[in-house]
């Protein structure tokens, strides 16, 4: 039995890289090894990903905390703290994903319905810039009383391409989140924090599961070509292709830019599809739905980035 879904295996025969993709497959399982719960255990961040059970949409969204916020508790299974049962903000916890009523931040984060749904189909993913290091954890959500818990259905890590070094970052604890805009359309703001962009999280689902996945690349690789349309080209990597193969079969995406400085966070949701080249190459377009931008978001702060030597020259 394969280790991907059709989706993933039919990207793979186009682009006639199926057997790399058993191999680097073989990475991918459902226990949590001691060295990957150690490493989920340092992290101030955690990026997730689902569609809202109420309208179907996909989003990313992210959670931080304390490190410790995030931690395996058991062999295949992993526990996060948000206090979302908490009346008050926690101590320590922080994010964009709120469920709880606060009068100061009237709006909800889009997928908080998402995280309190027993059976959510989630993805997840741990990125560390200071390490270059990155982690993926996707399975079932069960909610419990200090945040929710996920049975895994795959762990795995992945390479350091295209993420940007950031040695280090602060918590500000009087970073007070803004009041999050609602939009249709991008506007002129919003189109130009996507463009200084070197980073974004891409949500993605498929019959069995939901997925997360990190790009990255200098300034200016992701394009705005009008108020309701993005496009970026997509880098080589593993080879596996688990978000194009999911959205070969369910266009249904969501994307997460936050601001490594400010911690002003910008979520898209919409519709993706890729295009391929004679030459081998890929391009995503992604359509916009909604969009919620929120000031503030998030209380890190991380140091100027050092991009990554595999960064491709953004011209094509």
């Amino acid at each position: 039995m394969s280790t991907y879904h059709a989706g993933s295996l039919a990207v793979q025969e186009l682009l006639g890289v199926r057997d790399r993709a058993e191999h680097v497959g073989r990475s991918l399982g459902q226990d949590i090894k001691p060295v990957a719960a150690a490493f989920l255990q340092l992290q101030p961040l955690l990026v997730a990903g689902a569609a809202d059970p109420a309208t179907g949409r996909v989003w990313a969204s992210a959670l931080t905390g304390a490190p410790g916020f995030v931690r395996a508790t058991g062999p295949r299974q992993m526990s996060v703290v948000t206090g979302r049962r908490s009346c008050s903000r926690p101590e320590g916890v922080r994010g964009t994903a709120r469920a709880t009523t606060d009068s100061r931040h009237p709006n909800d984060d889009p997928l908080a319905t998402a995280l309190e749904t027993p059976g959510t189909r989630i993805g997840t993913i741990a990125l560390d810039p200071r390490t270059r290091r990155r982690m993926r954890l996707n399975g079932r959500l069960r909610p419990t009383p200090r945040g929710f818990a996920v049975e895994a259905d795959q762990v795995f890590s992945n390479c350091p391409k295209y993420i940007q070094r950031r040695n280090s970052y602060e918590t500000l604890a009087d970073r007070e989140p803004g009041s999050t805009r609602r939009l249709t359309e991008l506007d002129s703001r919003a189109a130009e924090f996507i463009r200084s962009a070197d980073t974004f999280f891409l949500a993605t689902v498929h019959p069995g599961g939901a997925d997360v996945s990190h790009r990255g690349g200098n300034p200016g690789f992701v394009q705005v070509t009008s108020p309701r349309e993005l496009t970026w080209p997509d880098y080589p990597g593993n080879a596996m292709f688990l978000t194009l193969g999911n959205l070969r079969g369910d266009p249904r995406a969501g994307l997460l830019f936050l601001d490594w400085t400010t911690g002003t966070t910008l979520q898209l949701t919409g519709e993706a599809r890729a295009e391929f080249t004679a030459a081998g190459e890929r391009d995503v377009r992604f359509a916009l739905t909604e969009a919620r931008w929120t000031p503030a978001a998030l209380p890190l702060r991380w140091s100027a980035p050092e991009y990554s030597p595999a960064n491709p020259d953004i011209a094509r």
